[in-house]
């Protein structure tokens, strides 16, 4: 019988773990981080689709008023890197990105919070598992920084805070299978990765709790459960961009409940989300645009388009419609009988 070297079986498990330390993962090509074949025709055209919302937003112990956009775009990532490539690097790989960005004022001072969540197109993750999430807030009190580097089995979590006892902090967090971020709800709910769930069904996941959510709460970063389900009907959901046909996907983790109401016709945006807490998001007005080009004095009226604050008024703007240059204009549900 031949004998396998001593040598060959020490080095058997620094194979399986990789250069990274995580256990690379086998991914069945059914629940593989691919997009439906016709997600380039609409997503590959280099433009991001901006969504602007009305927010109320629970904070000491008041609902407190503001605005959120939603920001998704697909962009080339360097693998080494987990930033967008300018070109040259042998490790691109392309994902969907969703910048989340929520303004709110509490009495005299206001809050600024992002999180940006990148979702590998490529197939070499499960699908709904990014490659990385970062989140930052900023108050007046201080801000709040994380990045969470998510390689095979494990994240690489880091982060910065003003707070006491949470100021400076690195763990490597084991992904248990299934796990699901709730980070990346937003774009899996929109099946841009494919569907995640059939209409009308239910399955319980592992489940990490938002970075938001963490932050703001003070909870320690942990593993728990949640119970997922999309509807198997639409109704009808009203809001300052228009009436439209919506499915409703829901995220109940013990804490709280996330609803989400999705445009059941493409490109199936989010018309509006709720949570038990109070949060509430509703879409004033959404562009697809080249939106980085738009930084010259005047290109502040792209604002209106989507229902946003304009630098020189007091009060929101309501909800316009109308092309962005060179965009498309917001589109309502045929069925529903209304446009933004």
């Amino acid at each position: 019988m031949l004998q396998r070297p001593a040598f060959a079986l020490l080095l058997l498990p620094l194979l399986v773990l990789g250069c990274r330390g995580s256990a690379q993962v086998v991914i069945p090509e059914a629940e593989a981080s691919r997009p439906p074949a016709d997600f380039w025709s609409h997503w590959g055209d280099g433009r991001a689709e901006l969504a602007g919302y009305r927010l109320t937003q629970p904070r000491y112990g008041a609902e407190r008023s503001g605005e959120a956009v939603l920001i998704t775009v697909t962009e080339d990532f360097t693998r080494a890197g987990r930033v967008k490539t300018d070109g040259g690097h042998r490790d691109e790989y392309p994902v969907l990105k969703l910048n989340a960005i929520r303004d709110w004022q509490t009495g005299v001072y206001d809050y600024n919070v992002m999180t940006s969540t990148f979702l590998p197109l490529d197939g070499s993750v499960r699908r709904g598992v990014p490659t990385k999430i970062s989140f930052s807030s900023q108050e007046w009190c201080g801000h709040i920084w994380e990045q969470m580097r998510i390689d095979g089995s494990a994240a690489g979590r880091t982060s910065h805070s003003y707070f006491d006892g949470e100021a400076d902090h690195y763990e490597s967090l084991a992904i248990p299978e299934g796990g699901t971020f709730a980070d990346a709800m937003p774009l899996l709910v929109r099946g841009l990765l494919g569907e995640f769930i059939g209409a009308g069904e239910e399955l319980e996941v592992p489940w990490l709790r938002s970075a938001m959510n963490r932050h703001l709460n003070h909870e320690n970063t942990l593993w728990g459960r949640a119970t997922l389900s999309r509807s198997s009907e639409t109704v009808a959901t009203e809001v300052p961009a228009g009436r439209f046909v919506t499915e409703t996907w829901t995220a109940s983790d013990g804490k709280s409940t996330t609803t989400w109401f999705v445009e059941a016709d493409a490109p199936h945006r989010i018309i509006a989300w709720e949570t038990s807490e109070g949060e509430r998001a509703e879409l004033t007005g959404s562009v697809r645009s080249s939106y980085w080009t738009k930084n010259n004095p005047g290109d502040e009226a792209l604002r209106a388009q989507l229902g946003l604050l304009l630098p020189d008024r007091a009060e929101p703007n309501e909800a316009l419609s109308g092309d962005d240059v060179g965009g498309l204009p917001a589109q309502a549900s045929p069925a529903a009988g209304g446009a933004p």
